[in-house]
């Protein structure tokens, strides 16, 4: 009788131990908004995010930009809009956060000055030519998430243009974000 009752608790510790895993994933936060304060306050872009947790080590998300000023010159002044999709992967024992890699693609639109000379008329003169791209790259960086659900992190990557449209090769993506996870 002894062995039938220890082997019952043991069944209904195990058990209950189960419930209580498959409860905790459930209630785990799985969906990011944040903000790129880097690229707010340092090109006058409106860079939002949003990112769908899949996993511990996987999330899906994207990143959508728009110029708040036309005029701004500096380090990536042709971009007027982005939507730009990725996948990363997290290399730390915490949940989704740490050190990451990430593959995305940019479709991109924007301006260019492009200068001609005029053999008939003045002279030369600069147009703005308008263009829309597709980048694909890659991006490393860190996250960190708080237990109350407050997320900073810090990226920087890379890409290349596919087709050409523009005189721009090389594409950019990185910052300083911070948000929030929530269910």
């Amino acid at each position: 009788m002894k062995k039938i009752s220890i082997t019952i608790l043991l069944l209904m510790f195990t058990f209950s131990s189960f419930c209580q895993q498959f409860d905790d994933q459930e209630n785990l936060k799985q969906n990011e908004l944040k903000i790129n304060m880097s690229n707010l306050i340092g090109f006058k872009w409106l860079d939002l995010n949003y990112e769908k947790i899949l996993n511990e080590e996987a999330s899906i998300g994207v990143s959508t930009l728009f110029s708040l000023d036309s005029a701004s010159e500096g380090l990536d002044e042709y971009r007027t809009f982005s939507l730009t999709p990725y996948y990363r992967h997290f290399f730390s024992s915490k949940y989704a956060s740490g050190f990451f890699v990430e593959a995305f693609t940019m479709l991109h639109t924007g301006k260019e000055e492009i200068y001609y000379h005029n053999n008939g008329g003045s002279g030369s003169d600069y147009i703005d030519e308008k263009f829309t791209d597709l980048a694909a790259g890659i991006s490393v960086g860190g996250k960190f998430v708080t237990k109350r659900g407050f997320v900073t992190e810090i990226y920087l990557g890379i890409g290349r243009d596919l087709l050409g449209n523009s005189d721009i090769e090389v594409v950019g993506r990185g910052g300083v974000s911070i948000g929030y996870r929530f269910k």
